[in-house]
This record gives structure tokens, sequence and C-alpha cells, in this order.
């Protein structure tokens, strides 16, 4: 990772050299310190080697426009594995494609569909495509050879703030009863017992320390909806195989246990995703997480609207807040960071337990301490095994198959280590390099409400053996 892009409401995006700044002798001034936030110790600054301008696409009926207002800020970026070329999301919601590794800043090519501000992208595993999210709650994707759009994925119009792509390195169940674990909420839970060294799954759902779900003040007038007719949703995996026809969503909500409650679906929203409906799916899967807290799975092949497409089940207590949503290195689960500081936690891979008996598994809830704030970002490490997320007050490292998640057994010491740097401000994004040397904290609000430091931090992760 020589290469470090950042972009801002200011309408220019910096490339940052990271190795001579980690290995360099040029430290940050007392005033860059303090307008960091970080007083003490010796903190590096970075070596800015390009930087360019992300201009506003033409006006069609050509008015001409300053210089000020033909910049558009940048609200996403995502980058080439080589560094050959980047994309910049905007604000109004344009995406340029930009050389990066030879004559940086070189504008090649701007795509336009999405209506308002770009929130998110992702590269497909073949770098010849590419998934874009924005605010007008369209999931796109485009063919990086052609510039057009080769699909849209709409769900139920909620603004979009986070999009990820399945990683490939998964292993996939079949579909037959003995591979998919099933776990009555009334019976112990089962482990999936395909892959035992990587597979195991921590225990059950976890209840908050002490807590019902709306003691913790979560419960938010205009968002949350009043109780009604339990809907569950979730997602288990398994390979693509040729089957019998999928259930109608009213088959499929006649599967479903009554006794579960669960958070009233939103107008339009795609039915729960259940094991019968994801036993057909693609493993080359979509992700997509609302604003309202919905994570949406898209199988990627369909290109009928209204098809290959299912919600994660959500507790009735769940908070409609998601800013941030990831998948975990082999592909096996989701974390999803709310505005009540805790974290969620699915399995796609087992069934029931603390959602309905048909649909995937909610693990865990990792829960912050109260005055953390809300979550609004989490990055999973490529052990499989870490997770870090980003409150108001600070990053945290959380070890996941090292957390209990029974609340009635006593909790000793803290579950997370502190990780220092950002203080007082939204977290935009986290990066981790994939040979887990770096971990990459930048600091803004993505057009959203909300102080950021406008500060990026990178970390040397050190291994502990």
């Amino acid at each position: 990772m020589s290469h470090l892009l950042t972009g801002a409401d200011d309408g220019y995006i910096r490339n940052y050299d990271i190795f001579p700044a980690v290995n360099g002798k040029n430290f940050l001034t007392a005033p860059q310190r303090h307008h960091a936030g970080v007083v003490e110790g010796i903190l590096k600054s970075g070596q800015l080697r390009f930087w360019w301008e992300n201009p506003t696409p033409p006006n069609p009926s050509g008015s001409s426009v300053d210089e000020e207002s033909s910049l558009s800020s940048v609200t996403s970026l995502a980058i080439h594995s080589d560094a050959l070329w980047a994309l910049a999301g905007s604000e109004n919601g344009a995406i340029n494609l930009f050389t990066v590794r030879h004559d940086p800043g070189t504008l090649c090519y701007t795509m336009q569909g999405h209506r308002r501000p770009v929130s998110a992208l992702a590269l497909d595993h073949d770098e010849k495509s590419f998934f874009s999210a924005g605010w007008d709650g369209d999931a796109i994707h485009w063919d990086l050879n052609t510039g057009q759009r080769t699909r849209t994925f709409t769900a139920h119009g909620a603004q979009l703030t986070a999009i990820a792509v399945r990683p490939m390195n998964v292993v996939h169940p079949t579909t037959s009863s003995s591979n998919l674990v099933k776990s009555d909420p009334l019976q112990s839970s089962v482990g999936v017992n395909e892959n035992p060294a990587t597979d195991k799954a921590p225990p059950q759902s976890s209840a908050p320390d002490g807590e019902g779900g709306s003691d913790d003040g979560s419960f938010d007038d205009l968002f949350d909806e009043p109780e009604g007719p339990p809907s569950n949703t979730a997602k288990a995996s398994s390979s693509f195989v040729t089957g019998p026809p999928v259930a109608t969503a009213p088959q499929i909500q006649q599967q479903q246990r009554p006794n579960i409650g669960g958070i009233a679906p939103p107008k339009n929203a795609p039915p729960v995703l259940t094991s019968d409906y994801y036993s057909i799916f693609s493993p080359d899967t979509l992700m997509t997480a609302a604003i309202d807290g919905q994570i949406v799975l898209w199988d990627k092949r369909v290109n009928t609207p209204g098809a290959g497409v299912g919600r994660l089940w959500m507790n009735e207590k769940t908070p409609p807040w998601c800013l941030s949503a990831c998948w975990s290195p082999d592909g096996g689960r989701i974390y999803a960071g709310r505005r009540n500081g805790t974290i969620d936690v699915w399995d796609v891979r087992q069934l029931g337990r603390s959602a309905p008996s048909n649909t995937p598994r909610l693990l865990k809830t990792l829960r912050n301490p109260a005055s953390s704030g809300v979550v609004s970002c989490v990055v999973a490490f490529p052990d499989n095994k870490h997770i870090a997320c980003a409150s108001i007050d600070n990053l945290r490292l959380w070890n996941v198959d090292a957390v209990d998640s029974d609340s009635s057994k006593p909790k000793s010491g803290v579950q997370f280590k502190i990780i220092p740097g950002h203080h007082g401000g939204y977290i935009s994004n986290l990066l981790v390099d994939p040979g887990c040397r770096f971990l990459v904290s930048a600091s803004s609000n993505r057009g959203w409400h909300g102080e950021s430091t406008r500060t990026v931090f990178v970390h040397d992760i050190k291994h502990v053996p």
C-alpha cells in the first residue's frame, strides 16, 4: 500500500506516500498535533505525493460557472490494486475516473447515474467493474470497459451508507439440510462442522449488559416503527445449485416463527431472507446497508427487479440507524455498527437461535460503553477474529471470537482495547491493508450531521505472538 488517497469537501484529492511517511524523520509541529487532537507523543507527518481537483461535470445548458463552484466535494473513493486508476464519488452524484500511477490526476471519464451524493464505492473481484451506492437509495453496477451501468439495485428508497462485495475465499456449504445448521430458539445451539479450524461460531447472541433493548435510550419517535406483526429477516449461506422454485413471500412468512418479534419492514422493503430463498443465491453476493438500519443482500446474477434480494432480520429493539457494515474476510459474517453504540454480528452460515429458525443467525452484539456514542465505522481484520470500530470518543479493537455472548455470565475486565488517535469526531472510513501492516482512519461526517476532526491517522499494526 504505497498510495493513500484522501478526499474532502474542498473538492481536492490528495495522494500520500505511506512508506516515506512512516519511515521518515519529518514530525508534526506542536500546532499540527494540537489540530489533530493528539498533544502527547511523537507523530510523523504525511508525505504528499500529488494532488488534483475533482471537477464538476459540465452543465448541459452550457452556462458558465465560476472556478470555485466547478469543484465537487469528494464523498467516496476506490483505487485499483496496482494504483493504475482511482474512482471518486462526488456530491453531485457523478463518479470520476482518474489516473494515479502514470500522469496522476488525469480525468479519463465521468459516469453519471446517481441523483444525489455517492456515499460508497466497491470494486468487483476482477476490477473490471464496480458498484456504487448513493443517497438516492440506488446501488448501481458499472462496467469499466464501457463506462455504462449494467444493473441498478433498487430496494425501498432509503439512503445507502455502505456497499461491499462478498470475499471470494469463502467456504460455501451445500444446500442439504445436514450442512445448514438450524438452531431452535428453545434448544441449545449447534456449531457449523464444515471447517472446524475456522468455522467455529461463538455462543448465542447477546443481550445488553443488564439492559433491555429500549432501556438504553435507542428508541426514536421519528424513525422507530410501533410494534407490529413479527417481521423476520435473516440470511444463510450456500452454494448455487439447481433446485425447486423459491417460496413466495406469503409462504416465507408462514414458515417463520410467530413468537419472535422483529422490526416492521419499511414500505417497499424486500422480503426477509430465508434459508429456502438464500439456498439458490450465488456465492457472489452483494451487501448494502441503509441509513434506516436495514442490511440487504443481493444476488449479483439476477437482473429482474424484485428478485434475488432479501434483507437480514432485525430484532424489534434494534435502533434504525447504520452508517457502516462490512463482511468478514472469509465471507461468513457481517458486522454492522448501530446508533446505540453496538455492533451486530450475523453469521450467514448458521440459522436461527436469536432470530427465527429459518433465517441467518444473529451471533452476538458487541456493546461499547454507553458514553462512547454512535458507531460510525467498522472494519474487519484479515485474521478473521478482530474488528475495529469507531465511535465519537475512540477507536476500539474487539476480538469477536473471545467475546462471550451469554449476558448471564459475569464479565471480567474490559472486552476491548483502545486504539489511540481520533477523539471527538465521526470516522468516515477505516482501512486495513491486505498485509495487515497498517490501519488507516479518516475523520469526516460524510455529509451527514456531526462533528469531525478532518484528520487521517495511519496506525502501525504490531503482531502480538
